[in-house]
């Protein structure tokens, strides 16, 4: 009873009193199997190249991206998700190193697939932006913009060598209309019926992807706004959702995270196929600079941030600390 009167006896603090009472009464909890690594390999380095923009996070050689394969299976990481820097010299207008057999994300997949097997989800980013010279996710027509059917043709042709690469899970995220529909049909008519499509569904135009340009060496200029969705829209994400689950889509992906947790939730309540959500490189990097200048608590925010996505409705967290968090966890 307080001195100002009675108030009905139920309590919710009761169920915080302790460390052990909170952890028992969790409705979200993190697990090691949520998680997805993202690596960087880059052709044509004998040692790893630190990203400035993104402190602890580097460009692999082909050796070390091996053994961080290694370091996230054994962590208890779900899958890891690849990306390949080629050498500038090899970019061209049409991307051309994304569909040979020996481009650098092939042979990556190629190496990691035979040092982990089946035990780690082999996943590869399928999109032309880090193999173009003009940094965009397609092929332009001739007044500079990106072509969507053309793209289309290139996409086809990258699914099927980087399946036949080893790639598990292809995660097509340049935003093109009916890239979903035109790999699944290019895996199939090739014998890859097992390998899965992760539709990258709602991708935003956003400010956040700035240190993961420097990640992949882009080469852009200008924007993506005319391909990656609006960041004002929201009803926009639930009519891409349903092409791509029309179109043959195994898992569904937000990207960014943080900043559209709505979106997250939103997509979470319409669909029964997993619901992905990428952490990306401008939210790791705020958490991370944050910390460095003694503002935040690093690993308090890292867990946070995490678990926030989780609650959302994601199922699977794509983000750079994947193998330090399930460590710990």
């Amino acid at each position: 009873m307080s001195t100002y009167g009675s108030f009905p006896g139920s309590r919710p603090r009761r169920l915080r009193t302790s460390p052990a009472m909170r952890r028992m009464v969790a409705e979200t909890r993190l697990h090691p199997a949520d998680l997805i690594l993202p690596a960087f390999v880059r052709e044509g380095i004998s040692e790893p190249v630190p990203i400035d923009a993104m402190p602890g996070v580097v460009q692999h050689t082909r050796d070390t991206l091996k053994k961080a394969a290694v370091e996230a299976l054994e962590a208890g990481v779900s899958g890891i998700m690849l990306f390949g820097v080629p050498e500038e010299a090899k970019k061209d207008a049409l991307g051309t190193a994304g569909t040979d057999p020996d481009g650098i994300l092939q042979v990556a997949l190629r190496d990691v697939r035979a040092e982990v097997g089946d035990d780690l989800v082999v996943m590869s980013d399928l999109c032309l932006d880090e193999t173009t010279d003009h940094g965009h996710c397609g092929v332009l027509d001739d007044r500079g913009r990106v072509d969507n059917d053309a793209t289309l043709e290139r996409y086809a042709e990258m699914a099927q060598v980087q399946a036949d690469a080893g790639a598990h899970v292809v995660g097509p995220s340049g935003m093109m209309d009916g890239q979903i529909g035109v790999i699944r049909d290019a895996l199939d008519q090739t014998g890859h019926e097992d390998v899965a499509v992760l539709a990258y569904t709602a991708k935003y135009s956003s400010a956040f992807y700035g240190p993961f340009r420097e990640a992949v060496g882009s080469s852009l200029k200008g924007d993506r706004k005319t391909y990656q969705q609006d960041p004002a829209n929201s009803r926009e994400s639930l009519r891409e959702l349903a092409l791509d689950l029309e179109e043959g889509a195994d898992m569904v992906m937000v990207k960014p995270a943080g900043p559209y947790l709505d979106i997250v939730a939103k997509v979470a309540d319409h669909v029964d196929v997993p619901v992905a959500a990428y952490q990306i490189s401008g939210e790791y990097a705020m958490i991370e600079a944050a910390a460095q200048r003694g503002w935040i608590d690093r690993d308090k925010a890292i867990m946070e941030s995490l678990t926030g996505i989780k609650r959302a409705g994601a199922n699977l967290i794509l983000t750079y600390w994947a193998t330090e968090v399930a460590r710990q966890l």
